[in-house]
């Protein structure tokens, strides 16, 4: 299995309703320091439907980008029940999955 395939393997646990990080999900899957590499093998996740790269945000609560653009991330999460404000998790801390 790739870095890739354990990344988005790792992902599929997080359950609509939570969010990961992009810090988080590189240490569950054994990377110290590798949320920009996360970040990029999110933007080219090739299953979006499948696997919800839109449930990956900043470390600080912020959206993040979403290769289809920050308002259909926003909307998608939102739409799982997720509280957003200017482009922000709201009560992050229990909205976070812990691996």
């Amino acid at each position: 299995m790739n870095l890739e395939q354990k990344i988005y393997k790792k992902l599929l646990e997080v359950p609509k309703g939570k969010i990961t990080t992009y810090g988080e999900l590189a240490k569950a899957v054994g990377l110290k320091n590798g949320q920009r590499v996360v970040g990029k093998i999110m933007n080219k996740n090739p299953y979006p439907a499948i696997i919800p790269c839109h449930r990956v945000v900043m470390s600080t609560g912020k959206i993040g980008g979403y290769a289809y653009g920050e308002h259909i991330k926003t909307k998608m999460l939102s739409d799982e029940g997720i509280e957003i404000k200017n482009g922000k998790i709201m009560n992050l801390e229990n909205t976070v999955y812990r691996f």
